[in-house]
């Protein structure tokens, strides 16, 4: 049970003070998204440890410019990226959820606030004789009430509780959402050179093709000229019908490939586009220093977890204040009377105004709201706990990118060393086997391993595209 009590004070103005009451000057209105709670109840926003300063995004964004449906458009991996933030189910989510959050912050600060209300009301009741009617509580048959109301907390520790909580809110939610870009970067990441990598095999197995072509056309003219045996003949048509089933199967997956990924960039299935091929020119990878440096200052999970944390805190603040007092205040301004006008019959003055307090003291809830108490304690808890296996997993996983990172690198330049060699190798069998000084075996040998090592280097070129991708999602782009 709750003990409620009120404090009236009523004071009915006289017929000299029948016109509206004078008004305090106003204070100058700060611009929008800057006003100020009442002294003593402004909140700052919630500051990261050192190092974690937040990176602010704006919301919503800009969507690309459009184009006419089907109509062909290129796009670089800034232009796929930007399209993808836009047709992803996950980020629209986090988007949508950090512009609600700051919302209900708005709300909490104005809850805060006096407010201020006008009220009309008419009302009839019939009459049986008497001067209040058949309703005693009506006071009349006719009861007019217009007034301005204006009601106010003097002091709500809950009200304030919640004003800071939902700022707490709102930062969780804007690092949810810039995790959720994070988890989009790789993912466009790797849908993106998926499409680049099956572009360029396609394009080496076409080469792979052409030279399969023409070792054939070279062991038929030798067969002509009784150089060589029906075997090198054989060996060069099996060896050019492998070569385009590869190519067949490299369009395929460049084809499905490019659909995968058009579902994520288009509203709409089918539209036509190519990728910009900038698979050579990853960025560097910082140093180990460098790298950890970024991860402390712009991690958004660790953020998200911090946020959490003293939003939990924020949460058992509040379920602390259900103990305490609350003191508000009213203060009505109008008519309440039988007659809608100034004066009554006998000239009684009729526009005046009210003032009361309410002081609000809880005294018995049967242990409630001491259990709200111990499950937001809980909950602060088990905030904590998240926030340490997050930064335990944060030292892990930088940890394990960086190392995957760093050696794709360096198997870059021996990989592209070793397309150069099978090359060359592929060529100087070629001269040796048409002055037959080798065999066709040996030249089937050296255009496979041409073949392998071309894929290899892609494929190089594709993990350590990767590898970055997953270390920016702790760093952010670098």
């Amino acid at each position: 049970m709750t003990h409620k009590l009120t404090l009236a004070l009523v004071a009915f103005c006289s017929a000299g003070f029948a016109q509206a009451p004078s008004q305090n000057p106003q204070q100058p209105i700060p611009p929008a998204g800057q006003q100020q709670a009442p002294v003593g109840t402004e909140q700052a926003a919630p500051v990261p440890l050192p190092g974690r300063e937040p990176v602010r995004t704006p919301l919503p964004q800009t969507p690309p410019a459009q184009v006419a449906p089907g109509a062909p458009i290129s796009l670089n991996f800034a232009g796929a990226f930007a399209r993808a933030q836009l047709y992803t189910r996950d980020v629209l989510a986090a988007q949508y959820a950090a512009l609600i959050a700051r919302e209900s912050k708005v709300q909490a600060k104005a809850a805060l606030l006096p407010n201020a209300v006008g009220f009309n009301q008419f009302i009839y009741t019939q009459p049986n004789g008497t001067p209040s009617g058949v309703f005693i509580s009506n006071d009349g048959p006719h009861v007019y009430n217009q007034q301005f109301i204006v009601h106010g907390d003097i002091y709500s520790p809950a009200k304030y509780a919640d004003y800071r909580r939902a700022i707490a809110a709102e930062a969780v939610a804007r690092a949810q959402y810039d995790l959720a870009k994070r988890g989009l970067l790789a993912v466009v990441v790797q849908d993106y050179y998926t499409v680049i990598a099956n572009q360029r095999k396609l394009a080496d197995a076409e080469r792979s093709v052409t030279s399969a072509e023409r070792f054939l056309d070279i062991t038929r003219k030798l067969e002509a000229g009784g150089e060589v045996a029906r075997a090198d003949v054989v060996k060069a048509e099996l060896q050019l019908s492998q070569r385009r089933t590869e190519a067949e199967t490299a369009r395929l997956d460049l084809e499905k490939a490019k659909i995968s990924f058009a579902v994520i960039l288009f509203p709409n299935y089918g539209q036509v586009y190519t990728l910009i091929d900038d698979l050579e020119t990853a960025p560097v990878l910082p140093s180990m220093a460098e790298v950890q440096r970024l991860a402390a200052v712009n991690n958004p999970e660790i953020r998200a977890a911090e946020a959490t944390v003293q939003q939990q805190q924020h949460e058992v603040a509040a379920a602390r204040a259900e103990l305490y007092p609350s003191l508000s205040f009213d203060y009505f301004y109008g008519i309440n009377a039988n007659y809608y006008a100034v004066h009554d019959p006998e000239g009684h003055n009729q526009l005046g105004s009210v003032a009361q307090a309410q002081l609000n003291v809880p005294i018995w809830t049967w242990g409630a709201t001491r259990s709200k108490v111990r499950a937001a304690k809980y909950r602060l808890e088990e905030a904590r706990t998240e926030l340490s296996i997050t930064k335990r997993q944060l030292l892990a996983n930088l940890h394990s990118y960086y190392a995957e990172a760093a050696t794709s690198l360096n198997l870059l330049d021996p990989l592209r060393r070793a397309v150069t060699l099978a090359e060359e190798s592929l060529r100087l069998t070629l001269l040796k086997y048409q002055a037959g000084e080798a065999t066709a075996f040996e030249v089937v040998d050296a255009e496979t391993t041409l073949t392998q090592a071309r894929t290899a280097y892609v494929n190089g070129l594709f993990n350590y595209r990767t590898a970055l991708a997953n270390l920016q999602v702790l760093t952010g782009v670098f």
